[in-house]
């Protein structure tokens, strides 16, 4: 059964020539629940751009046929605002801003881990594609009442402390989606923690033991990857 939720969350256009890192990229992102759709050279990433405007574009500056500095620059001559990050082993200060001044939204130099790259691609989607958040959220028979405060499992008021609303928020918030031990440190303890990142496993179990009591379990483990929030078993 997949991973990821029944809907992609956004379309996003990979061009990288190299085949090894364009595995790992649309692998990442595709993991996240995204449609992504890969190319290996510049004239392909602009001919796919015009063709079926993504929601992001992730682009390799050293791209062939066309460079992707370039690629940035034609479109936007087009009139076009899809959000581009530019990935490169060029790493200068001048490098940064001539990525920027061609029209680049950011800029991720390689060597590079999966959990920045999915970190920038959210960050960039957010800033770009706002949303309204919703005041209720529903998985199953488990609610939360964002502007209440409030958990309940089968009608049932669960207790929860403020870090315990945080993490559920988060995993309620991406059902579906397999988030990593890191991924979820950053998001629900952001700079307040800087110890191990087992207390995010603490914290699964404090949810669990609350949430489940006689109910089918919602939070499933991906052994060495992370955890998922979901109605059906994994």
């Amino acid at each position: 059964m997949s991973n990821t939720p029944q809907s992609p969350a956004h379309r996003i256009l990979v061009a990288e020539d190299s085949e090894a890192i364009s595995d790992v990229v649309t692998t990442a992102l595709s993991f996240q629940g995204h449609a992504v759709t890969s190319v290996a050279d510049g004239h392909q990433a602009l001919t796919s751009a015009l063709a079926q405007p993504a929601d992001l574009i992730v682009l390799d500056v050293m791209l062939p046929g066309i460079d992707g500095l370039e690629v940035c620059r034609r479109l936007r001559a087009t009139g076009s605002t899809t959000p581009i990050l530019f990935l490169t082993a060029l790493a200068e200060p001048e490098d940064r801003i001539r990525g920027f001044a061609t029209g680049g939204d950011d800029y991720l130099t390689k060597p590079f881990t999966v959990d920045e790259l999915v970190f920038r691609v959210a960050a960039i989607l957010r800033r770009t594609n706002p949303t309204a958040a919703p005041s209720m959220l529903q998985v199953g028979s488990l609610t939360l009442d964002l502007a209440g405060h409030q958990a309940r499992r089968a009608g049932k008021p669960v207790d929860l402390s403020a870090t315990e609303f945080r993490l559920l928020h988060y995993l309620m918030s991406n059902r579906g989606v397999v988030l990593s031990k890191a991924q979820i440190l950053l998001e629900v303890w952001q700079d307040d923690f800087t110890g191990s990142e087992n207390v995010v496993e603490l914290y699964i179990g404090y949810l669990r033991r609350k949430l489940d009591d006689g109910h089918p379990p919602l939070i499933h483990t991906r052994r060495g990857i992370g955890y998922v929030l979901r109605e059906d078993a994994p």
